[in-house]
C-alpha cells in the first residue's frame, strides 16, 4: 500500500494526527462507527483552506493519507489526493461564516439520530437547566436554554449547505451546532480540542434528554 503523503498535506502531520486521534476516540465511544462521520480543521484563512476526512474511511483507523486539502468551495487542492467526504461543503460554509472556527466535527451517534427524528416535525428542541451546558462555548450558567435545530436529511448537499449558510448569516445565527434528521450532529470550535469537547457535551445532553423522555413515557425504548 502506498503510504506516501500527498504534497498538499505535507507539513500538516500534527493536524492530521490530531484528527486521527479524534476518530479513534469517537469510534471507541460509538459516535463514529463504520465509515460514518467526517472531520475537518482550518489550515489557512487567506484564502480559506481546510483539511477534511476522505470519503469512505474507517474513522477508528484513519491514516495520514485519509485526508484531503480543499478550498473554500470544497474542491481538492492538488493531485494525488483521495476523494473528499460527500459533505465537505457543510464544513466549508461553517468555516467561512464563523471566522473564529478552527475545526468542524460530524458524528453519527445513536442518541443524536433518535432525537433528530423525534423532534424533526418541531424543527428542533430545547435543552435547559443541565450543568453540562456550561461546556458549550460562551455558556457560563446552567440556567440557560439551548435550542438544537434539525435540518432534513437530503442527498442534495449543496442545497443543505445553502440552508445552513442562511442560518449562520441570520440576524439570530445558528450557534454551537445542529442535527440532520436520522443522521447526526455537526458542531465546531475555535480549536480541534474545543470542537471535540462540544461533541462530548452535546452527546451527554442528548442522552439525558432521550432518557428523560423515555422515563416520562414520551419516547418508546426497548428494555
Amino acid at each position: 500500500m502506498d503510504t506516501t503523503l500527498s504534497p498538499a498535506l505535507s507539513g500538516l502531520e500534527p493536524q492530521l494526527d490530531q484528527l486521527r486521534e479524534t476518530g479513534s476516540l469517537f469510534y471507541q465511544r460509538g459516535w463514529s462507527v463504520g465509515t460514518s462521520s467526517n472531520y475537518s480543521v482550518v489550515v489557512d484563512r487567506n484564502p480559506l483552506q481546510l483539511v477534511v476526512t476522505a470519503s469512505g474511511k474507517d474513522k477508528g483507523r484513519l491514516a495520514r493519507q485519509d485526508f484531503v486539502r480543499v478550498d473554500q468551495a470544497g474542491a481538492p487542492m492538488g493531485d494525488g489526493q483521495p476523494k473528499s467526504s460527500a459533505e465537505t461543503l457543510l464544513h466549508c460554509v461553517v468555516a467561512e461564516h464563523v471566522p473564529e472556527v478552527g475545526a468542524i466535527l460530524h458524528t453519527h451517534s445513536v442518541w443524536s439520530t433518535v432525537l433528530s427524528e423525534h423532534f424533526f416535525a418541531a424543527g428542533g428542541f430545547e435543552i435547559a437547566g443541565y450543568e453540562m451546558l456550561k461546556g458549550l462555548d460562551g455558556v457560563t450558567t446552567h440556567e440557560t436554554s439551548k435550542r438544537v435545530e434539525i435540518f432534513d436529511n437530503t442527498q442534495d448537499i449543496p442545497a443543505l449547505a445553502r440552508q445552513v449558510e442562511r442560518r449562520l448569516a441570520d440576524a439570530n445565527p445558528l450557534t454551537h451546532g445542529y442535527l440532520i434528521r436520522r443522521h447526526g450532529l455537526y458542531t465546531w470550535g475555535k480549536t480541534l480540542d474545543d470542537a471535540r469537547r462540544q461533541v462530548e457535551i452535546f452527546e451527554f445532553l442528548f442522552e439525558c434528554v432521550a432518557r428523560d423522555l423515555a422515563i416520562k413515557g414520551q419516547l418508546a425504548m426497548q428494555p
